[in-house]
Order: structure tokens, then C-alpha cells, then sequence
């Protein structure tokens, strides 16, 4: 069975990835002229949290959550986050926010003294959380997804969002394994 990573293909012009789901987020703006991405940031969530599988996070990211659809909903009441890619636990990949365009999934961040880390990253999300090892198909599709990153962007780093929100943010948590994810430079 040929997972969906591997018929993943490059980045258009408008900054979509051909063979990801594409979802629109109305969550993003644009970056601030002359701009470089250069940074991934790899997050981690589930909603509820510790259940997998749902459209929770699609909702979320789309501002459809409905905070009246469990309890912890009602603290997500009126939140704008996305993502520029969201992976599924079983390697499925959907894109929300154009790679040209700046996600809002970084929140109050800072990187070697660089603020802002919205305005020169692509966050990836991974369906996880605190409390269980990622899975194999999602770091298949992570790597190819970033094999095929580097090549459109002059990535130099890699980072979780604890790395850049110390303190505030935990993911993508203990459980993710940092050597499972390809070098991006040689």
C-alpha cells in the first residue's frame, strides 16, 4: 500500500504542496517583506487532548470549533492558531496556510534572539501529545515533507515549540524522536 507521503510532489507557485489536503485557514497574513524562512517548527496536538482521529483540529484551524462539543472546547472559544501542515497519525497530510503566506502557530516565540518566529517559519503539527510515541507513518511523511521543504526554502533549522516558547509551550513533548528526522543541511 503506497502511503499518501510518498506521492507527495513540490511546492506550486501560490505555495501549496501537491499531494496534500488542501484546507484554507482563514488563520494567517502575510510576511513581512524580504522575509526568509528558514526555520521549521514542529508542534503537537490533539483534541480533545489525547484523542486522535477526530475533525477537532481541522475545526480548530478553520475556526469552526465548536466550544460546546466537549468540555475542554470552551478554553479554545474564540482562538485563531493554524498551521501550515497538520500530520495524522496515520502519515496523512493537510495543508492549511500557504508556505509564502505566515501561520499563526508559533504565538509569543523567539529563536537565537530572533521574535516573531511566525514571520520566518512553517509549522508542522503532528497529531500526538505528551503521553504517547509518535508513529511511523508520520515520521515517513515528516521526512519526505521536509526533504521536500528544503528544497523550495534556504532551511537551516529545525526546532519544537518548546524550543522557541520555553516555559509557555511543551510539544512536540518527550515522546518525539529527533533522530527519526533527516538533517537539513549536509
Amino acid at each position: 500500500m503506497k502511503l499518501q507521503s510518498e506521492a507527495l510532489g513540490s511546492l506550486d507557485a501560490a505555495g501549496w504542496l501537491t499531494g496534500a489536503q488542501r484546507i484554507v485557514s482563514p488563520n494567517c497574513d502575510e510576511r513581512p517583506p524580504g522575509t526568509t524562512i528558514d526555520l521549521i517548527v514542529i508542534h503537537a496536538i490533539s483534541l480533545p487532548p489525547g484523542e486522535f482521529g477526530g475533525g477537532a483540529v481541522i475545526d480548530l484551524f478553520t475556526n469552526r470549533l465548536d466550544p460546546a462539543g466537549h468540555p475542554y472546547f470552551a478554553s479554545l472559544a474564540g482562538t485563531r492558531v493554524s498551521a501550515h501542515f497538520f500530520v495524522r497519525r496515520d502519515g496523512k497530510l493537510s495543508q492549511f496556510v500557504s508556505c509564502h503566506a505566515r501561520a499563526w502557530h508559533a504565538g509569543v516565540s523567539c529563536w537565537r534572539g530572533r521574535e516573531r518566529c511566525n514571520d520566518f517559519s512553517l509549522g508542522i503539527e503532528l497529531e500526538g501529545d505528551d503521553f504517547t510515541p509518535f508513529s511511523d507513518a508520520q515520521y515517513a511523511t515528516l521526512g519526505i515533507l521536509l526533504e521536500r521543504l528544503r528544497h523550495f526554502f534556504p532551511l537551516t533549522e529545525i526546532a519544537g515549540h518548546a524550543d522557541i516558547a520555553p516555559g509557555r509551550k511543551m510539544d512536540p513533548g518527550p515522546f518525539f524522536d529527533w533522530s527519526r528526522i533527516p538533517r537539513l543541511t549536509s
